[in-house]
């Protein structure tokens, strides 16, 4: 028998007996949209998290003082044995290098700051030009710190979005002056209302360049440098040039630690790439069970054609082509469940990023052979059992049943 001519057999099959053929199908695209949905959604999550990290720059590397043995977490969980200052001079030294295409120097502290007889207590950040190139950051209004000698202390100020709703209202604060601590300074621009830099939301913090900020906090050492490599692929030589240029500097001993976003996004792809798998494995399970359910129903199918078997028997059907008629039944319904659970699965994700735009669904090409193959190949493993049972079958007692 021609593939043509068992395919059209088996299709007329599926059509003598819809209500099953229809179950079947239920089974094994729920099975598929399944995989795919839940596939999607860990994809989603990974592609989330990487692209908000990849956003803060995954060529950053941070320069922490002292020698932590902790390893991973994010820099603000870090905690240091035995520091050492981390000076001005070692961020400039740090900066001369063609592997580093910024360096931003970071000085955190405390202060009141006032204006029109409004008070806060605040976040002071002590900074250069280039943090706002290094931590991608946003201004609404006016220009961020100064470009120029880190060591200048030009007393000017850029506001978060809500402190200076707080302090200024509605009014413009471009040029006023405010009070931080027991200092002056003359507001230049004004932070987007939203983003988060160590932690810390720019929208309620005050950026000062860094040498005032360690006037303002009477310290010379810095809270960390952060130094942006030129490319993904300089970020190694980067880092060896960070630590030698700073064991150097400090009498040949290692007391820094280094940090760079790229092996926290490295931790994450993996996690998330294993959860990926888990749940695509686990929704794998439901492809078996309805390969199960095709087996139970195909041995139904041969107990009520056991006639129309008996027939092709007696009209000189090999074994091997009763074997073929039943997989070929098999395959079809397998093929068309993974189709149609394609489109279910295709239509939750269209669903979900609907809802969640923020998440970027889709499910990874992997998935859709994976999910098309794993359906296809149990609906022929487990029409084995009832084909073989169908070929076994006497043509004269099939005959004589009925």
């Amino acid at each position: 028998m021609k593939v043509r001519d068992a395919t059209r057999f088996a299709f007329d099959a599926l059509r003598g007996y819809r209500t099953r053929t229809l179950l079947m199908l239920l089974a094994m695209s729920i099975g598929v949209a399944s995989v795919l949905v839940l596939t999607s959604l860990g994809e989603a999550a990974r592609r989330y998290v990487t692209g908000e990290f990849s956003s803060l720059g995954t060529n950053l590397i941070i320069v922490l003082p002292g020698k932590s043995e902790t390893i991973g977490g994010g820099p603000a969980g870090f905690f240091t044995d035995t520091p050492r200052d981390l000076t001005l001079n070692d961020a400039l030294a740090v900066s001369r290098s063609s592997l580093v295409r910024h360096m931003a120097p970071i000085n955190v502290g405390a202060a009141p700051i006032s204006a029109r007889g409004l008070e806060r207590d605040i976040t002071i950040v002590g900074s250069s030009a280039a943090l706002m190139k290094v931590r991608h950051l946003e201004l609404t209004r006016g220009r961020f710190l100064p470009e120029g000698d880190i060591d200048r202390a030009d007393f000017v100020t850029v506001l978060g979005g809500e402190l200076k709703q707080d302090l200024f209202g509605a009014q413009n604060a471009l040029g006023e002056w405010v009070r931080i601590g027991d200092r002056r300074f003359r507001v230049i621009g004004i932070m987007a209302s939203e983003g988060r830099t160590f932690d810390i939301d720019t929208a309620n913090v005050a950026f000062i360049p860094v040498a005032a900020a360690q006037m303002l906090f009477n310290t010379a050492s810095l809270f960390r440098i952060l130094v942006d490599a030129r490319s993904r692929e300089a970020l190694p030589r980067a880092i060896e040039h960070v630590r030698n240029t700073l064991r150097e500097r400090h009498q040949g001993e290692e007391d820094v630690t280094i940090i760079t976003q790229d092996a926290v996004l490295d931790t994450f792809d993996r996690v998330f790439n294993a959860l990926t798998l888990t749940v695509a494995g686990i929704a794998s399970i439901s492809l078996a069970v309805a390969g199960i359910l095709i087996m139970n129903v195909m041995l139904v199918a041969v107990s009520q054609r056991t006639t129309e078997i008996g027939l092709l028997k007696a009209l000189g059907a090999p074994r091997r082509q009763i074997v073929q008629l039943i997989m070929t039944e098999a395959a079809l319904l397998s093929m068309l469940g993974a189709g149609l659970g394609v489109l279910i699965g295709q239509l939750g994700n269209g669903v979900i990023g609907y809802f969640y735009p923020a998440l970027p669904v889709g499910a990874p090409w992997w998935a859709f052979v994976a999910s098309i193959g794993v359906a296809l190949g149990t609906g022929l493993l487990f029409s084995l059992l009832p084909a073989r049972r169908a070929a076994r079958l006497d043509p004269v007692q099939a005959l004589a049943r009925h």
